[in-house]
C-alpha cells in the first residue's frame, strides 16, 4: 500500500486517448492522482467536475490532474466529452495500478461484498515522493483540500 513519504510506484498507465505513460515519466511536476469507482455515476461526476472547476488553479500551482477507473479509454472519452472535463484519465483494467497504490479492496454495499476501487487520492511531488494520501474520500470540499495541498508545496 503506497503511503505518505514513499515513492510513487511506476505503473504504466493506459490513457483515455489509447496511449500508454508510466507514471514516473508524468512527474516533471507535481501530480495529484486520484482513484474512482465508475464513471459518469453521482459521486464520480462531482469529483471529475470538482476537479474540472479548480484545473485552472491546479495548473497555476504547477500541478496536474489525472483520475483513474477501471472503465475503458471508449468510456473515459464519452465521460469527458459529456461534461466537458479538464482532467486527465486513465484506465486500469486488470487492478494493477489500484493495487500498486492499495486501493482495490474490498467493499460491502446492501449486505453483500465485492472487490472495488476505494476513492482515493494521492499528492505526488516532483519526482515521486508521495507528498499527502487521502483515503475514503468525501467528494464534497475534497478537491478544494487537494489543491491546498499542492499549494503548500510550491
Amino acid at each position: 500500500m503506497a503511503s505518505e513519504g514513499d515513492t510513487a510506484p511506476d505503473v504504466t498507465l493506459l490513457m483515455a486517448d489509447g496511449s500508454t505513460k508510466r507514471l514516473h515519466d508524468l512527474l516533471d511536476r507535481p501530480l495529484v492522482l486520484y482513484f474512482y469507482p465508475k464513471d459518469d455515476t453521482t459521486g464520480c461526476t462531482a469529483e471529475a467536475q470538482a476537479f474540472t472547476e479548480l484545473a485552472g488553479d491546479f495548473a497555476t500551482a504547477g500541478a496536474a490532474i489525472l483520475g483513474v477507473s477501471k472503465d475503458t479509454p471508449a468510456k473515459h472519452q464519452k465521460f469527458i466529452a459529456k461534461y466537458d472535463l479538464k482532467v486527465g484519465l486513465a484506465t486500469d483494467a486488470d487492478e494493477t495500478v489500484c493495487a500498486a497504490f492499495g486501493v482495490w479492496v474490498e467493499k460491502a454495499m446492501y449486505g453483500r461484498t465485492y472487490m472495488g476501487i476505494e476513492r482515493s487520492t494521492f499528492l505526488i511531488e516532483k519526482g515521486g515522493r508521495i507528498a499527502r494520501v487521502w483515503r475514503k474520500v468525501k467528494v464534497k470540499g475534497h478537491a478544494e483540500d487537494v489543491l491546498k495541498a499542492v499549494q503548500a508545496l510550491a
